[in-house]
């Protein structure tokens, strides 16, 4: 069997043993997935066992599963509950946040380009990590429910745009221009996604359901070619697009099959959970430098250096801006949800150490301390509002500016980061 072969098959197997370990490890503790598959990544990897090696082939898989992993969390997105004066707050605890962010970046990477990677990566917000976790304790429901999708909606956006703006080599100028025209593409998408569709449309994708047609399956990932093609075209980064397809694909879904909604859903994500995101995980774990931040210095400074700033960076905004109704122990918990990162920081990471502008050790460290921060954020946001949840979730979806709306007819991803 080639190296390659070798690799996904090595890779596959911890894709299997990791939600195995995680519900034995659930019963005691909640541990996002995403941790348990990088650290047998690393297990694997050359640091340590030296049982498997990325190589082309590999790379090629994992850039799909990253790809997949932030179409999931556009999809994820409710508009009912990201809406009014909580998205306004948000939107500005993030433009704070990545002030701040960019100058913390720019004094510990010694530079512009790492400065902006790092800066990046304290701004975003692991919404997919929040979500189960606010789910499983009924919290999801009601008015802190709705101000934790808010913050953590733009907490994802926020730094795929900043991304395409300060990362992508342009001037600023320049990449403002492309991102107009990318976002006017983007509008025209979801215009046409609202629009009623004819009657035929409903009929084939319930015909094709159970089939191996499979119409809407093939629609979503034509919207997801079609997005990449789009930003790639326009020398965007195919994040942008990714996260795009997700946004229009809810759109298109909830209003043309209601119904069928959640199980094409289930679909798209047996493709992306079952498959390709895991590899994504994995692969980050054969590549982390775990040598680079265990040789003492600088890295293994960081990483508490880094999941302090989560809170200072991320979550201090959070915490000045959060909606006025939230008291002291909401918003406590509010910016350790905010503060919870991971799968945006991998990502920012990997293209950071790609284009050579991040070292080994600076990824390690960034890396490192989201796994850490998704391990203890969320468990100390639950002790903060412990028996509030679950009396939130039975008086229905709350009150405030944004009248607590719902989610829409389809439900988001659960369980996946």
């Amino acid at each position: 069997m080639s190296h390659s072969g070798i690799t996904l098959v090595l890779i596959m197997t911890i894709a299997v043993l990791a939600p195995l370990l995680a519900h034995w490890v659930g019963r005691r503790v909640p541990v996002p997935l995403a941790v348990f598959e990088i650290l047998l990544g690393i297990l694997i990897g050359p640091d340590v066992l030296d049982w498997a090696r990325s190589d082309e082939l590999i790379d090629g898989l994992s850039e799909l599963g990253l790809t997949m992993l932030i179409f999931l969390a556009g999809y994820e997105i409710e508009f009912g509950k990201v809406r009014g004066d909580t998205l306004r707050r948000s939107v500005w605890a993030w433009l704070a946040a990545l002030a701040l962010g960019l100058g913390a970046g720019v004094l510990l990477g010694g530079g512009y380009a790492t400065g902006v990677f790092i800066g990046v990566a304290l701004t975003s917000t692991a919404l997919g990590t929040v979500l189960p976790v606010l789910r499983d304790s009924g919290g999801l429901r009601g008015r802190f429910g709705s101000v934790v999708m808010a913050f953590g909606a733009v907490g994802e956006f926020g730094p795929i745009i900043a991304m395409a703006l300060l990362l992508s080599g342009r001037s600023a100028a320049e990449s403002t221009v492309l991102l107009a025209v990318f976002a006017a593409l983007t509008a025209a998408a979801v215009f046409w996604a609202l629009r009623p569709r004819p009657p035929w449309f409903a009929t084939v994708i319930a015909k094709t359901l159970h089939t191996s047609g499979q119409f809407a399956v093939r629609l979503v990932f034509l919207l997801l070619a079609l997005m990449l093609g789009a930003s790639t075209a326009l020398g965007l980064d195919v994040l942008l697009g990714a996260f795009a397809a997700g946004l229009i694909t809810r759109l298109v879904l909830t209003g043309a099959a209601p119904e069928a909604g959640p199980e094409i859903l289930e679909k798209v994500e047996g493709v992306g959970f079952g498959f390709l995101v895991p590899v994504f995980f994995v692969v980050t774990g054969i590549e982390f430098d775990l040598d680079s931040l265990l040789s003492g210095g600088r890295p293994l400074l960081l990483l508490p250096l880094f999941l302090l700033l989560f809170l200072v960076v991320r979550g201090g905004p959070v915490w000045f801006l959060a909606p006025r109704d939230l008291d002291r122990r909401d918003r406590g918990a509010l910016v350790l949800y905010g503060s919870t990162a991971l799968p945006l920081v991998v990502a920012i990471t990997t293209i950071g150490v790609d284009d050579g502008a991040l070292g080994a050790g600076e990824a390690a460290a960034l890396v490192g301390a989201g796994m850490a921060s998704v391990l203890v954020f969320p468990l100390l946001a639950l002790r903060v509002r412990a028996g509030r949840d679950r009396e939130g979730a039975g008086s229905g979806s709350g009150s405030g500016d944004d009248g607590g709306a719902g989610a829409g007819a389809v439900g988001g991803p659960s369980e996946a980061w």
